[in-house]
């Protein structure tokens, strides 16, 4: 998995990068398909001068996997509030790639093992 960063009229402290790190790091727990050497989180940060300062920062967060571009958005006052938004966005979408790519979701296997036990007594 590679991370790209780039900032516009920002800049963070060593200890904001280890933050954003560490939450970009979750996103790959959710997928194997995400640890993979061919997918790339790209994660864009830009300060703008709006009349709102709320919507100051502006955060994207690109995850690219294997047939698939998954990508978010958020308009807050500052970087982690924009990023802990765009995770909240992106972890459907995660969930709905492995469903597809994956081989459906976690528990259906369970589900249709318990539900031929019932049948067959």
């Amino acid at each position: 998995m590679h991370i790209l960063h780039f900032e516009k009229g920002l800049k963070y402290s060593d200890r904001e990068l280890l933050v954003f790190a560490r939450k970009i790091g979750k996103l790959a727990s959710y997928c194997r398909h995400v640890k993979n050497e061919g997918s790339l989180i790209r994660v864009d940060a830009e300060r703008r001068d709006t009349k709102k300062e709320r919507d100051a920062i502006l955060m994207t967060v690109q995850v690219s996997l294997p047939k698939k571009v998954l990508r978010a958005e958020s308009r807050k006052d500052t970087a982690l509030e924009a990023l802990d938004r765009c995770i909240e966005k992106l972890e459907p979408q995660i969930d709905r790639y492995k469903e597809m790519h994956v081989g459906g979701p976690a528990g259906a296997r369970r589900r249709r093992r318990d539900r031929s036990i019932v049948s067959a007594a």
